[in-house]
């Protein structure tokens, strides 16, 4: 038997944790590792104590037609990387790397087509993480060096600067 390469281990680790996912769109998990140890795990959901969307058993975003990638203020979840951050001490955040798996909710087949959003990105970037790595099928996955994200800051509109 073939062992599993590290990456695809913590990778395989993120998508247990997406099972736990409530949102009807897309089930995202993530998990923050540094030094080769598990630092915490996030999924997407509502905030503890409100109702999640599977219970509720509709997604305001897809009753309002909002295409994916857009609106999140509208949506009730918390971001998966947002959660892992929150259950994390700074100290342990920084110079980490956080593994990003989604599943397509309605079909569960793998959406490697994924970038955490604008916010999680500044999230990501002032917890001190280094790497963003996503799951992009079983076996392939993308490495995004956060320092990127602070080079090329797509938030600044450049006319007039």
């Amino acid at each position: 038997m073939k062992r599993r390469d590290k990456t695809n281990y913590y990778l395989d680790i993120a998508e247990t944790v997406l099972e736990r996912s409530t949102c009807l769109r897309r089930n995202f998990g993530a998990i923050i590792v540094k030094n080769d140890q598990i630092i915490s795990t996030g999924y997407n959901g509502a905030p503890r104590g409100r109702m999640n969307c599977s219970d509720a058993g509709q997604c305001s975003r897809d009753k309002l037609n909002i295409p994916k990638g857009q609106r999140y203020e509208l949506c009730r979840a918390v971001h998966a990387e947002a959660n892992a951050i929150i259950s994390a001490s700074r100290s342990d955040l920084i110079g980490s790397d956080i593994y990003l798996a989604c599943h397509d909710a309605k079909t569960g087949e793998i959406d490697g087509n994924i970038e955490p959003c604008m916010m999680c990105k500044r999230y990501i970037i002032n917890a001190g993480i280094s790497r963003v790595i996503v799951r992009i099928t079983h076996d392939e996955y993308k490495i995004i060096d956060v320092e990127s994200w602070i080079d090329n800051d797509e938030s600044i509109i450049h006319e007039g600067y």
